[in-house]
């Protein structure tokens, strides 16, 4: 599934290319990828001829802020790529994928393909009159930003204080902050020397504090990477994600670290792949 780093590499990606163009239509080939309005005809009804204004990001959500004119506000259209969801930034004329979903028209023959192997993306039109987390109400369970002022090391503390969970499945957990997943919360426990099994009650101050230092400094360094791509992600372009060349464990399963040269591990942890160097991470 794409993390915080993918999804803000599309949005970038989507402001380069969307920003300022009006719909002028649309199609959608699968039903239920619409999420709001129940309609796929309203769906599209209510996305003609508005204009993107700029995309923002929350968490793994895309959130396209939608305007009639210069300052009539047309709600928003709201976007969660799931598993396999992927945006790509088109020729009306190139050929189309089996696995295509929702097409967005804009001027200049150029679309917005929304294509998803899995099918469990999503899209949402938000009308002007509601905030976006009352019709995508998963945003109501997001914890901070990890760039934000809300999240830092006296909030990592107030949060892990105490609890009897392994540190790598709370950094999984979208309400203790928003966007880290699999990929990167393996990448920040590495940085921080901390194996992903330890308790959050038995980690001490100055490891919280390096963890929320790494988490910031790995997120970053995604994104100037584009991201990673080990199976679907794309950007709007089409192109891979370089994160991959120069991770530091994530599938990097019996390579040697790139700090202490011992094999990286691999092992499951609450279903999930989980990668450590067990000499640097003690």
């Amino acid at each position: 599934m794409p993390e915080l780093p993918e999804v803000e590499t599309i949005r970038l990606g989507l402001n380069q290319v969307t920003t300022g163009q009006e719909i002028q239509g649309g199609e959608v080939l699968l039903s239920r990828t619409i999420a709001h309005p129940i309609s796929p005809k309203d769906f599209l009804a209510q996305l003609k001829t508005v204009t993107i204004s700029d995309w923002h990001r929350r968490g793994k959500y895309l959130l396209a802020k939608l305007t009639k004119s210069d300052t009539d506000q047309a709600g928003w259209l709201g976007v969660h790529l799931r598993m396999t969801g992927q945006l790509l930034w088109l020729s009306q004329d190139q050929p189309q994928p089996k696995h295509t979903r929702v097409r967005l028209f804009f001027p200049n023959n150029q679309e917005l393909r929304f294509i998803d192997q899995r099918t469990f993306g999503r899209m949402w039109w938000i009308p002007p009159s509601h905030l976006p987390e009352t019709i995508i109400t998963g945003l109501k369970q997001l914890g901070p930003e990890p760039f934000s002022q809300e999240f830092s090391t006296d909030y990592l503390v107030s949060k892990l204080h105490h609890r009897q969970r392994a540190i790598k499945t709370a950094l999984l957990d979208q309400s203790l902050v928003a966007g880290i997943g699999n990929i990167y919360a393996d990448e920040a426990l590495f940085l921080s020397g901390i194996r992903p099994e330890t308790l959050c009650k038995d980690l001490g101050l100055e490891q919280i504090e390096k963890l929320s230092i790494s988490i910031i400094q790995v997120l970053q360094k995604a994104i100037e990477s584009g991201g990673t791509t080990f199976s679907d992600f794309i950007n709007v372009q089409g192109v891979n994600g370089n994160y991959k060349g120069i991770a530091w464990v994530y599938g990097r399963t019996g390579e040697p670290c790139r700090i202490c040269s011992n094999p990286i591990q691999r092992t499951k942890l609450v279903g999930r792949s989980t990668h450590f160097c067990p000499n640097c991470q003690r």
